[in-house]
C-alpha cells in the first residue's frame, strides 16, 4: 500500500490521502431527492473545502448506480476570455465534450461540439446539451465546477443559456444542473460589456436551492488525524487534536495543511518514534502563515475588497454594530469563510484571527526597524515597560504616517501594535489575539519562552495587552479597561498586564494624549499607556 499523507491541494485519493468519505460531508438523501424532482441547484463552500472531491464523488456513485449519466466537468479555463462570449464558449463546450470522453467514455460530445461551435458560436452550449440530451438513453446530470470564476458576459451567457434549456429537461436538456463555486449564485455581481450589472438570482432564476458545504465536525478532524497513527504509527500527544480544532475549527485545508506540515514537511515530525507535539503544531502554523501558503495567500487578496473591509474592520475594532450594513455584503464574507456561519459575527477561527492582522500589516512589519535583542533582560525575559514606551515614541511620530496608508485605516492603531509587536517577537515568541464584534477592544497575549534552549516547552513569560479607543471620557474608558484587562489576565493566568488608550479625537495635542500610569483592579496592578 502506497504511504497516504494529508491533503492540501486537488481533489482527495484515498490511496494516496488521509481522507473521510467525500459524500458523508453532504446531505446524500437531499441531494438525490432534488435529483428525482430534476431540480438545478447550488453547491457552495470556500475554497480548499472538499467541493470538487465532492462532485466527482457523486458523479461516481449516480453512475454506478445506473440510472443517469453524471458528468463533471470543470470550467475555470473560459476564465481568461472574459467578456469574450465565443471563446469562452469555445473553451466549455470543449471541455464538456473533453470529459465526457474520459469520464463517460462518450465520444459523441467531440462530434456535436465541432458543429454546434461552427453553427451557433456563443449559444454553442445550449446547442450541445440538448443535442446530448435528446441522442442520450438516460437522463442526464451535469456537475459544473468553478462557475463562479467566470466573468462579465461570459458567466451570463452560461447562466441564460442554462435557462433556456430547463423548461425542455429531461429529454432536451439535462435533468438536474449543478453549479458548483466559492459563492453562490444570488451573490454573483456580473459586470456587462455596457457597465450594467446584473445579479446572478436574475440571470439564473430557475436555482430550487443553494447548499452550503461546511467545515470538518470535531469528530472528523480527529478522525483524519488518527489514520496517520493508524498508518505509521505516529501518535498525536495529549492536547494536540484539541489545538487543531481550537486553531482551525474544521477548515478542511488548515486541518490538512497543519497535519502535513507538522508530519511531513518539519523534519522532526518525519520520526515515527516520536510524538507529535502541540508545539510542533504551532511551529506548523507559524511555518505556513511566514511562507504565505496559497490558500492563506488567497484570503489576503479578498481581504482588499471594499466589501469585505466594510464586515471585517469593525471586528477589528471591536465595534459594538455594523451599521447600514447590507446583509449581502455579511452574505459574502461568509461564503468566503472568513466568518463563522453562526452568529455572533466573528472571525471564523484563531488561524485566521492571527492571519488577517498580519496580513494586512504585511509591509509595515517589514519595514519597522525592531529587534528582541534591544528589549531582553538578563534573564531572557522581555522588558515590556521599555518595549511599550519604545512604541508609545514611535506611535507619536509615525502613526499619521503609518495609518493612512492602511486600507483598514479605522482598525489602524490596533494594527500598528501589532505589526510592531509581531516584528519584536517573530521566530521566537507568539502573539494570541482577541477581538469580535461588541468586545470594545482587543486582546493580546504575548508569550515569550524564556530558556531558548526548551522554547515553549520550557517557562514563559505572559503578558496581558489590551487595547482600546478613547469613545467614552478619559476616566470611564479607564474603568472599563482595567476591568477588561484584570479579567483577561485572570483567564489566561498571565503575570502582567498593559492598558493601551488611544485618543484618536481630532485636534488634541499629542501632550495630551501621552501619559503612563498604573492603575489597579482587584488583585492586578496594570500599567495603562495613554496614546
Amino acid at each position: 500500500m502506497a504511504m497516504r499523507f494529508f491533503n492540501t491541494a486537488g481533489p482527495v485519493d484515498a490511496l494516496r490521502h488521509y481522507t473521510l468519505p467525500p459524500l458523508s460531508r453532504i446531505d446524500l438523501d437531499d441531494v438525490l431527492l432534488l435529483i428525482e424532482q430534476q431540480k438545478y441547484f447550488v453547491l457552495h463552500a470556500p475554497r480548499q473545502t472538499g467541493k470538487t472531491s465532492i462532485l466527482l464523488a457523486l458523479m461516481e456513485c449516480l453512475n454506478r448506480e445506473g440510472r443517469y449519466h453524471c458528468l463533471y466537468t470543470n470550467i475555470e479555463a473560459a476564465q481568461a476570455y472574459r467578456g469574450h462570449v465565443d471563446a469562452a464558449m469555445h473553451t466549455i463546450v470543449t471541455q464538456i465534450a473533453a470529459a465526457a470522453a474520459l469520464y463517460l467514455q462518450d465520444d459523441r460530445l467531440r462530434t456535436w461540439a465541432s458543429m454546434v461551435l461552427a453553427e451557433q458560436g456563443g449559444s454553442a452550449l445550449n446547442a450541445l446539451l440538448s443535442s446530448w440530451a435528446q441522442a442520450n438513453d438516460k437522463p442526464i446530470v451535469l456537475l459544473l465546477d468553478e462557475v463562479d470564476a467566470l466573468v462579465g458576459d461570459t458567466l451570463i451567457s452560461l447562466l441564460r443559456q442554462i435557462r433556456a434549456g430547463y423548461a425542455q429537461r429531461p429529454h432536451a436538456f439535462p435533468q438536474t444542473v449543478v453549479l458548483c463555486g466559492v459563492r453562490d449564485v444570488r451573490d454573483y455581481r456580473i459586470h456587462t460589456a455596457d457597465q450594467e450589472i446584473i445579479t446572478g438570482g436574475s440571470a439564473f432564476n430557475v436555482k430550487a436551492e443553494s447548499l452550503r458545504l461546511g467545515n470538518f465536525s470535531q469528530a472528523e478532524v480527529e478522525d483524519l488525524y488518527r489514520q496517520h497513527t493508524e498508518d505509521t504509527g505516529q501518535v498525536f500527544a495529549e492536547g494536540v487534536l484539541a489545538q487543531v480544532w481550537r486553531l482551525t475549527q474544521g477548515q478542511p485545508w488548515l486541518v490538512n495543511a497543519l497535519g502535513y506540515e507538522a508530519c511531513f514537511k518539519v523534519k522532526a515530525g518525519r520520526d515515527r518514534t516520536q510524538s507529535i507535539m502541540v508545539e510542533q503544531i504551532e511551529q506548523a502554523k507559524e511555518n505556513l502563515i511566514q511562507r504565505r501558503e496559497t490558500h492563506l495567500d488567497q484570503l489576503a487578496d479578498k481581504l482588499r475588497e471594499e466589501r469585505v473591509r466594510r464586515v471585517i474592520e469593525p471586528l477589528l475594532t471591536g465595534q459594538d454594530i455594523l451599521l447600514d450594513l447590507p446583509l449581502d455584503d455579511i452574505d459574502y464574507v461568509r461564503d468566503l469563510g472568513l466568518v463563522a456561519l453562526d452568529k455572533p459575527l466573528r472571525i471564523a477561527n484563531a488561524m485566521y484571527r492571527e492571519v488577517i492582522p498580519r496580513q494586512l500589516t504585511a509591509s509595515t512589519e517589514e519595514m519597522t526597524v525592531q529587534e528582541s535583542a534591544w528589549y531582553q533582560q538578563p534573564d531572557h525575559a522581555l522588558d515590556m515597560g521599555k518595549l511599550l514606551a519604545a512604541f508609545q515614541q514611535f506611535f507619536r511620530e509615525h502613526a499619521e504616517h503609518w495609518i493612512e496608508r492602511f486600507q483598514y485605516q479605522e482598525a489602524g492603531p490596533q494594527l500598528l501594535l501589532q505589526a510592531f509587536l509581531q516584528r519584536i517577537v517573530n521566530g521566537s515568541g507568539r502573539i494570541d489575539r482577541e477581538y469580535g464584534l461588541g468586545r470594545k477592544r482587543t486582546d493580546l497575549l504575548v508569550q515569550w519562552p524564556l530558556d531558548e534552549t526548551q522554547g515553549f516547552l520550557g517557562p514563559l513569560q505572559r503578558v496581558v495587552i489590551e487595547l482600546k479607543l478613547l469613545h467614552k471620557s478619559l476616566e470611564a474608558t479607564l474603568r472599563e479597561g482595567l476591568a477588561q484587562t484584570a479579567d483577561y489576565l485572570d483567564r489566561t493566568g498571565a503575570e502582567e498586564g498593559h492598558l493601551l488608550v488611544f485618543d484618536r479625537t481630532p485636534g488634541i495635542a499629542w501632550e495630551a494624549k501621552i501619559f503612563q500610569r498604573t492603575g489597579s483592579y482587584g488583585p492586578y496592578s496594570i500599567r495603562v499607556w495613554g496614546m
